[in-house]
């Protein structure tokens, strides 16, 4: 079996083994004490080594900012997509939604199938552009997830001035573990210093924690994923909206600036179209966390949406990226990429009817009469 199918199939199995774990974690509470773990542990420990190993060049400085200009495109975009699935884009779901939909997760979709199909030096350019998009994941989205909480909660909250408002921001981004090996890491980087320059302990522990990162965040994913049906149409329909809208712009993309080699063509669809990330889960469970203690009435996000999401898009963006990688020179023609993004957006169109087609009443009741009477 070609091994990055394994590594997808492994990591839908994460998954399964976290929803056939719910027999076990019976208490909602237990599964909030591994959340925390992730949040609080594992994740920091990972986006410190990250950043730590990041050598930083002339040539590569512009990835980043490709990745954060296709995330805040995105942003832009998704308020737009919502209304097509039948979203409220003001609604906790919709603001939810909005988080996660400009949010990529590279490290678990893409980075496994690029170093497969392209190979080392397209990983690094990968894991490059990734660094601009957690500037944008981690930074900008925990600030505007923060702006839409204090807006829902303007009742429960006293009203205080601007600049105080931006200093309780910036004081509780600082307080946030993961916000605070980000800026040590960056601080470090600055003055030169790099992962190679620790004593071998220091590596040895935040390499174990860095290792225990994906398991426990696809188990945790299969261990809260509670989704309802109609959910899981619109949740379907707005994923691949998502995707066709991205296969789209790539096209634009790679005619507006002849891209050269095909591999760097590969390389930026396959970069787009990774999964959702986990990190605007982490805000929203911190503001969730915050309105519990306020007791407010109406909530910002919706938790179980945003799991949803989460668990729809890896299978989504692995399958999309798997079959676009594999299949050699095809996916690097525009034409081709536009076509695919149309079928996508088909895809999504379809999904919708479906979930708007309701079965009439007479039907089945006949239906439920016919079974009455064969038994």
């Amino acid at each position: 079996m070609d091994y990055a199918l394994q590594k997808t199939i492994s990591l839908l199995l994460l998954i399964l083994i976290g929803v056939l774990l719910k027999l076990k974690f019976k208490n909602p509470d237990e599964i909030t004490g591994l959340k925390k773990i992730i949040l609080n542990l594992a994740l920091p420990a990972t986006i410190f080594m990250a950043l730590l190993k990041i050598e930083i060049s002339k040539e590569l400085a512009l990835l980043p900012i490709i990745a954060i200009l296709l995330n805040f495109l995105l942003f832009a975009l998704a308020g737009f997509l919502l209304p097509v699935v039948g979203i409220s884009k003001n609604s906790p779901e919709g603001r939810t939604s909005r988080l996660l939909i400009p949010s990529l997760a590279p490290g678990l979709s893409c980075f496994p199938f690029v170093l497969e199909f392209l190979g080392d030096d397209y990983l690094a350019k990968a894991a490059m552009a990734d660094l601009g998009n957690k500037i944008f994941v981690l930074i900008v989205l925990y600030i505007i997830a923060m702006k839409w909480f204090y807006k829902n909660n303007s009742e429960k909250i006293k009203q205080v001035d601007n600049s105080k408002k931006i200093k309780d921001l910036l004081l509780s981004m600082v307080k946030e573990p993961v916000n605070l090996f980000i800026i040590s890491a960056l601080v470090l980087v600055l003055f030169g210093v790099n992962l190679s320059m620790f004593p071998s302990f220091f590596k040895d522990v935040f390499s174990r924690l860095s290792v225990i990162m994906t398991p426990l965040i696809l188990i945790f994913i299969g261990l809260a994923f509670k989704i309802k049906r109609r959910q899981f149409l619109q949740i379907f329909a707005l994923l691949l909206l998502r995707a066709g809208i991205v296969l789209m712009l790539m096209a634009g993309l790679v005619l507006l600036f002849d891209i050269p080699q095909n591999e760097n063509v590969l390389l930026l669809v396959a970069f787009a179209l990774s999964a959702c990330s986990f990190w605007p889960f982490a805000h929203i469970s911190m503001v969730d966390a915050a309105e519990k203690n306020k007791e407010a009435t109406s909530k910002t996000f919706s938790n179980s949406f945003a799991i949803g999401i989460l668990a729809l898009s890896l299978p989504i963006s692995t399958l999309l990226i798997l079959a676009i990688l594999s299949s050699g020179e095809v996916f690097t023609s525009p034409f081709n990429l536009v076509t695919l993004g149309v079928l996508c957006c088909f895809g999504a169109v379809f999904s919708v009817l479906c979930k708007s087609i309701k079965i009439p009443k007479q039907v089945s009741s006949s239906k439920e009469l016919f079974r009455k009477s064969t038994t």
